[in-house]
């Protein structure tokens, strides 16, 4: 990479992921381009940015190509996180997932491609393994998706894989494992589970949990997610580019687990969160019953070495909330 600070373009960089890899790249001396039109973003979480003249914030939606040619203005990198998240919102409403999951991911990567962006890396997600029931989860072996949103982040992958073969983009997608962290959003409708659940225990209310609690997931610290954007963004591998990763610690924890981790580390800041009481509720549409990913590629083909375990991970995460949203 040049010398001289490097442009990267992080769409939807005002959301949970994308604020986070706003501030890291900053730190590694990057200049910013922020794109989100605060649908599920927040201006609070990139709003201690803005004084800083590396970093610019673009309101604007990634269906509007226009926008998407604006943002480009000058960039030589491109992390793309903006996409409407949640299986359940797209069973609700799977023409706006797909509005914004699939045209505008093609608006972006055909942009993208016209401005001459040195390589494009997105979001992409566990959810494209839909039934395949072989553990752990391997790059190459997918099975049908099993909700419209997971139907639209293959797609993605699809587009990805014709343009880098087409018009000789470099491209890499990154398939998100239950990312969780600091700047999660605990309310919603959609919630992801950790911050609801941290919520729910931190006012002493009882977290339904889906099930029997026996189901699992690959849960990933943020940090672990950081890092393999740094290195799919900065690799000279050729062999490492124009393909997909998992993204993820290689581990998977049981909703019972996950629950019983948040008490024990809840209750170092109030004894009471031990004695709250958990409620079963049925499985959710669309669910599947265990993720575990293998991560060997990435540690193979980028140098991928995580550094923070579940455990770890919901230590520092808990603590952040604590601080935060009480």
């Amino acid at each position: 990479m040049s010398k001289t600070n490097p442009t990267v373009l992080i769409t939807g960089g005002a959301g949970f992921i994308g604020s986070n890899l706003c501030e890291y790249f900053l730190d590694r001396n990057y200049k910013v381009v922020c794109l989100d039109n605060f649908s599920t973003g927040f201006r609070h979480n990139v709003e201690h940015l803005l004084p800083n003249p590396d970093f610019q914030l673009i309101e604007g939606d990634i269906r509007d190509y226009a926008t998407c040619q604006k943002a480009l203005d000058g960039v030589e990198y491109v992390l793309h996180q903006a996409a409407l998240g949640s299986v359940p919102r797209s069973i609700q409403d799977p023409i706006t997932s797909n509005d914004v999951n699939v045209t505008g991911f093609l608006n972006m990567l055909h942009a993208s491609k016209e401005a001459g962006v040195k390589r494009f890396v997105y979001a992409a997600s566990s959810s494209t393994y839909g039934d395949s029931e072989s553990l752990p989860k391997v790059e190459d072996k997918i099975g049908k998706p099993l909700s419209p949103y997971a139907i639209t982040k293959l797609v993605n992958e699809l587009y990805a894989d014709v343009f880098s073969k087409t018009y000789g983009m470099e491209t890499i997608g990154l398939r998100y494992f239950n990312v969780f962290g600091r700047k999660q959003n605990p309310n919603g409708a959609y919630a992801a589970v950790i911050p609801k659940f941290v919520m729910q225990l931190m006012q002493h209310e009882s977290p339904v949990v889906n099930g029997d609690g026996n189901y699992s997931r690959d849960f990933t610290y943020i940090d672990n997610v950081l890092q393999m954007n740094e290195l799919a963004l900065t690799t000279q591998n050729p062999e490492a580019v124009n393909t997909v990763y998992n993204t993820a610690f290689g581990d998977r924890t049981t909703l019972n687990d996950l629950i019983h981790y948040l008490k024990e580390y809840l209750s170092e800041y109030d004894p009471k969160i031990a004695s709250v009481a958990v409620v079963h509720g049925p499985n959710r549409m669309g669910d599947i019953p265990h993720s575990l990913a293998s991560i060997d590629k990435a540690k193979e083909l980028l140098g991928y070495h995580p550094e923070f375990s579940i455990g770890q991970g919901l230590k520092e995460a808990v603590k952040w909330y604590w601080e935060h949203l009480r």
